[in-house]
């Protein structure tokens, strides 16, 4: 199955906080369900710059409702997502004004530690059930 790396706490506001687009740089053909895996990488600044982005855009009321940054589950995979299509503008309040990958159907999983890569990635059907 293919991963996306995704810096917390994005990755996880994919997963609990309603984030239904992923804002890259580039656009993909892959379509379908894929692993999300949380980025061993996350400093307090862009922890706060996340989390200031959502309550700015309403889409969190109160910094608390997102996990401080250490706890928040690193250098793994913690969930999947669906991706449904790869687009150029999107009326998302999550959308940043690049390329972005429209997500929906966020699924939780057991951290399974996998180190990361840049782009879409293969994970062996073994290691992770979406």
């Amino acid at each position: 199955m293919k991963a996306l790396s995704i810096r917390q706490p994005w990755a996880w506001l994919v997963l609990h906080g309603g984030k239904d687009i992923e804002n890259r740089t580039w656009h993909t053909k892959h379509r379908g369900r894929f692993l999300v895996h949380a980025s061993a990488g996350c400093t307090r600044k862009q922890w706060a710059e996340a989390v200031s982005f959502a309550l700015e855009a309403g889409l969190i009321k109160h910094p608390a409702e997102v996990p401080p940054i250490n706890e928040l589950l690193r250098g793994g995979i913690i969930g999947s997502v669906e991706l449904v299509d790869s687009v150029d503008t999107s009326d998302s309040p999550w959308y940043m004004g690049e390329k972005a990958f429209a997500l929906r159907a966020p699924k939780p999983l057991p951290f399974t530690p996998l180190k990361g890569r840049l782009g879409f990635f293969d994970v062996p059907d073994e290691l992770v059930t979406p």
